[in-house]
């Protein structure tokens, strides 16, 4: 009787606990799919930037590998990280603004205005496609681009950044990096551009040789020929013709690279882009309390008035911008400075700091030759001396 009432019990509890592992099993795909969506973690850590990324993270991590993906987190990366090393240097935020282009992507417009240390200084991404506008087109031909008639879709994805401090003696720096993808027929052309310059107001030996130095050494580590290769294309490409003079102490240029391969180009593009804060940092830090007289301050307004004038009229980056259809021309235009001046026939004396600089403007030096470097610091120490 006991033994019976023992199995019964028995039989009971186990019919139970089937029923109970039965409905479990009902729910148990939602309940582990739910486990996952809470516990996951997104492979892009989104903090780590100024803004949302512009293509959605969703397809960025399904494409981790593709170049479109990479090119975008680099830049957002590197976006951040110079924004928070100006920040550090100021009293002044930046203004983040997100923004999105009906035909396609958008970008990332960071803004600091009228701050204690610069008094303007934009770093700019924008990550866009579409198809190309016949302007576009033409330009590129004229590179040397074969590509063919009719639509052509296109993808691009670029960092920007110019600034313009408050005193004089800190230089303004410019640096860009780009990557594109043009689908022409068949066959899909890619290629990297980019570059860093300088650009002071009053030269400073110890200060371009640092900056040279910084950008050859990261040329350096994928190959010995870029520097000085990409050193004398940024020396031609930023004159301003029609004053017969360079924008600024120049630094490294480059446009239509796709060798040896994308894997290689990518990395030397991305050693570049994260130089831009070892190669001006310090010179802000080394200049940006020192004085300035008001003579000072007007010279500093009309090379600024020299920078507008190679941007509007030379600058191929602004002229692509500026022709893309949908473009956002308060992006584009963020180079310019907040103040800038045209004064008639203001030439300095060869010998005064201001005629100093229009020498070295009208003939580059170079900043990383053992010779030239000597010199321009005995140079220097005259200068000091009187």
């Amino acid at each position: 009787m006991v033994v019976n009432v023992f199995i019964r019990g028995f039989a009971l509890i186990y019919c139970q606990k089937k029923r109970e592992l039965a409905k479990l099993g009902q729910y148990g795909t939602a309940f582990t799919a739910g486990l996952t969506l809470f516990s996951s973690k997104s492979p892009i850590d989104t903090k780590a930037f100024m803004a949302l990324p512009i293509t959605p993270l969703e397809r960025l991590e399904q494409n981790p590998d593709d170049m479109k993906t990479r090119m975008e987190l680099m830049i957002m990366k590197v976006q951040s990280e110079f924004c928070k090393a100006l920040e550090n240097e100021d009293t002044v935020k930046f203004k983040v603004d997100r923004w999105e282009r009906s035909e396609g992507g958008g970008g990332v417009t960071c803004v600091l205005q009228n701050g204690k240390i610069f008094e303007k200084a934009g770093v700019n991404i924008s990550v866009v496609h579409g198809e190309l506008s016949p302007s576009a087109v033409a330009q590129m031909r004229s590179r040397g681009k074969k590509l063919e008639e009719g639509t052509l879709p296109f993808f691009a994805a670029g960092i920007s950044a110019v600034i313009h401090p408050v005193n004089p003696m800190v230089p303004t720096i410019h640096f860009n990096y780009r990557y594109f993808e043009v689908q022409s027929g068949n066959e899909a052309q890619w290629w990297f551009g980019g570059g860093t310059d300088l650009t002071p107001y009053y030269l400073n030996t110890a200060d371009c040789i640092h900056f040279h130095t910084t950008l050859k050494n990261a040329c350096d580590k994928h190959d010995k020929s870029y520097y000085p290769k990409f050193k004398k294309w940024c020396d031609n490409y930023f004159n301003i013709a029609h004053r017969g003079e360079r924008r600024g102490v120049g630094g490294i240029f480059f446009d239509d690279l796709d060798e040896p391969n994308s894997e290689e180009c990518f990395k030397f593009v991305s050693d570049c882009a994260n130089a831009v804060i070892p190669s001006y940092v310090p010179l802000v830090q080394r200049h940006k309390l020192a004085s300035y007289t008001k003579v000072e301050r007007e010279w500093q307004l009309l090379r600024r008035g020299r920078y507008v004038e190679f941007n509007l009229i030379y600058d191929r980056g602004t002229k692509f911008g500026l022709y893309t259809p949908g473009a956002r021309f308060e992006s584009i235009l963020m180079s310019l400075p907040l103040y800038a001046k045209w004064e008639y026939m203001n030439i300095p004396t060869a010998e005064s700091p201001e005629g100093i600089l229009i020498e070295v403007l009208k003939n580059p030096r170079d900043w990383v030759d053992p010779a030239t470097v000597e010199t321009e610091h005995k140079n220097q120490e005259l200068r000091n001396e009187v």
